[in-house]
């Protein structure tokens, strides 16, 4: 298989990561260009020794390193979280955004990185709790299957967000909103009353945008409802891990303090 067939899939996600890191959507694009320029020019210095993902952003990082770009980021135009981001050092803004953003484990970042542990604690430990500081919000979520809403609750909790409810049904969810004005939606696709989660949360962010985030045990369901899905919305799969959870949370809000900022 060719490596630009292995990396199409996850240009979407490293352009993400690109424009965070470089606080630009130009900049990004001109590092993922320099990087596939690099993948073109020498096939051999793709690494074989971690999977496709972790391969394509150390060739990445590699080439960001000695790209010397110029901070763009507006005082203006940025959001507190995008200020604070451009404020770290290099390497504690690759830590962050791969862990916290791009959901890599600890040991997937050291060896993206080439840093041991403690040195990646130390750099996450600088970065991480002062910015998810930022990123606390209000959260609603609406899920019917009691454990599962248990173990998103905890997790919420465990992020530092107030969880303002926990609620089963389409009317429920709508009532909690109107009263409390959550600031992200955690949603359930499926609903105990029959109705979709999708059509629910249309309802409630159909004069506020707010972030969502689904959960679904059918992916495909999710794309075959949401013709009309809310933007901006990022899908977890069941059974989800605690840090797939943090990564789409941390995600959502991310880029919807940027776009708040921006407009």
């Amino acid at each position: 298989m060719s490596i630009s067939t292995q990396i199409r899939p996850l240009l979407p996600s490293l352009r993400r990561f690109s424009r965070a890191l470089n606080g630009s959507l130009p900049n990004g694009d001109a590092c993922v260009a320099a990087t596939l320029e690099r993948l073109a020019a020498d096939p051999q210095s793709f690494p074989s020794d971690v999977p496709e993902r972790m391969a394509l952003y150390r060739v990445y990082l590699d080439v960001w390193s000695g790209a010397r770009i110029v901070e763009p980021w507006s005082e203006a135009k940025s959001s507190v979280v995008d200020r604070k981001v451009a404020a770290l050092s290099p390497q504690a803004r690759q830590a962050f955004l791969l862990h916290t953003i791009e959901g890599f484990s600890l040991t997937e970042v050291e060896a993206i990185m080439g840093l041991d542990r403690d040195r990646m604690n130390r750099l996450l430990a600088r970065s991480a709790a002062d910015i998810a500081r930022e990123l606390a919000s209000t959260v609603m979520i609406i899920e019917d299957e009691p454990i599962i809403a248990m173990d998103l609750e905890a997790i919420m909790d465990d992020l530092g967000h107030e969880v303002v409810g926990v609620v089963r049904a389409r009317r429920q969810a709508l009532a909690l909103a109107a009263e409390r004005e959550p600031e992200l939606i955690v949603a359930d696709i499926e609903l105990a009353d029959g109705r979709t989660g999708i059509e629910t949360v249309n309802e409630i962010v159909s004069e506020k945008g707010k972030p969502v985030v689904f959960v679904t045990g059918h992916p495909s369901l999710y794309l075959s409802l949401a013709t009309n899905r809310p933007e901006p919305v990022f899908l977890l799969s069941k059974p989800f891990s605690p840090d797939s959870v943090r990564a789409a949370v941390s995600q959502a809000l991310f880029f919807e303090r940027r776009a708040r900022a921006a407009a």
